[in-house]
């Protein structure tokens, strides 16, 4: 593990150099210009309850944070909370006190929030981690050839579903009637694309990419590249009453994550060490998942005017797909919704 600096107020030099990497953080490091704060607490640490998804394997930088120390050496004590898979059980987390902060998909964050669900976004937390695959007999290899054949996920309202009917859209296909979207179990995708019920899966990561290895489906598109180049996949939110209370305290949440993340972009084997042989996530080997690890944009965690940026393109996208209110400006509600801690 990396020394903890000594003074009270980390630096951008010295957060950096503490998680030994080099290079600055994207967005959250330069473009917003963010300060990284370190309160003398007397005390003990004052506790956060985080609720992840421990079996995804673009969560698990925050389980590896926990258990190597990194929240703790920032002065706060993080307690981890599974809440499951969905975009549902982490509103219910954080709605019934079970939580008081969350990682969660951006796309699952933002209808709760236009209703009027009371957290704030504060942190980007990685760049896309959901792939969109095709089966060698569909013959599809662009976006173009999905029209007319039939995508599998595991919701209506899945994030992957939603994140490849902005692709679509963009692409300029009708996303609902260009091509027929089904849902299957979460665990039976790959199947039902091999039994030849569906052309193609949209799937997250780590499932997408062991079904592109197991089933050797091509990628047509992925939340990396593309209309989704540069964008943030996941969001860190802390309910409104916690914030309003806890707001140093969040401050060092904040800044551990931009740590955390960059320590694990140049540290993927050691995640992924830590990672099977604590959780063991879908019988994947330490090898396979140092590789998935390795090709998540974990630089990629934006804070302030950086993370308004990123909502107000992810609502214009829910926008586009009928998914957020026609009325409603994306740019006033992404800054409605997020919070500066490190400005």
């Amino acid at each position: 593990m990396p020394q903890t600096p000594s003074p009270s107020r980390l630096s951008r030099r010295s957060l950096i150099k503490g998680a030994a990497v080099t290079v600055v953080a994207s967005g959250a490091l330069a473009a917003g210009g963010a300060r990284l704060f370190t309160p003398a607490i007397a005390g003990p640490a004052p506790k956060v309850r985080l609720a992840w998804t421990e079996v995804a394997a673009c969560h698990s930088p925050l389980g590896f944070g926990v258990a190597k120390g990194f929240f703790a050496k920032q002065g706060v004590d993080v307690e981890l909370f599974n809440q499951g898979a969905s975009g549902q059980t982490l509103i219910q987390a954080l709605a019934t006190g079970k939580a008081d902060i969350g990682s969660g998909l951006t796309f699952e964050w933002l209808k709760p929030l236009e209703q009027g669900f009371d957290v704030k976004l504060f942190a980007g937390t990685h760049g896309g981690c959901t792939r969109l695959l095709a089966t060698e007999a569909s013959g599809v290899s662009d976006l173009q050839g999905l029209r007319g054949k039939t995508i599998v996920s595991y919701d209506v309202a899945s994030p992957p579903k939603q994140s490849f009917q902005v692709t679509l859209a963009k692409a300029g296909l009708d996303p609902e009637r260009d091509v027929n979207w089904i849902v299957a179990p979460f665990d039976l995708l790959g199947e039902v694309a091999a039994r030849g019920e569906a052309d193609a899966v949209a799937q997250l990561d780590p499932w997408a990419w062991s079904l592109q290895k197991q089933h050797k489906f091509k990628l047509i598109a992925d939340t990396q590249t593309g209309v989704f180049q540069d964008a943030v996949c996941c969001v860190l939110g802390a309910n409104g009453p916690f914030l309003e209370q806890n707001r140093d305290t969040l401050q060092r949440v904040a800044a551990a994550n931009i740590e955390i993340h960059e320590y694990a972009a140049a540290h993927p084997e050691e995640v992924a060490a830590w990672y099977k042989e604590a959780l063991n996530p879908a019988g994947l080997s330490t090898e396979d998942l140092a590789e998935i690890l390795a090709g998540f944009v974990l630089h990629n965690h934006p804070v302030g005017e950086p993370l308004v940026r990123e909502i107000a393109r992810a609502s214009s996208d829910l926008k586009l797909i009928k998914v957020i209110d026609e009325g409603t400006d994306p740019e006033e509600f992404a800054r409605r919704i997020t919070v500066n801690l490190l400005g």
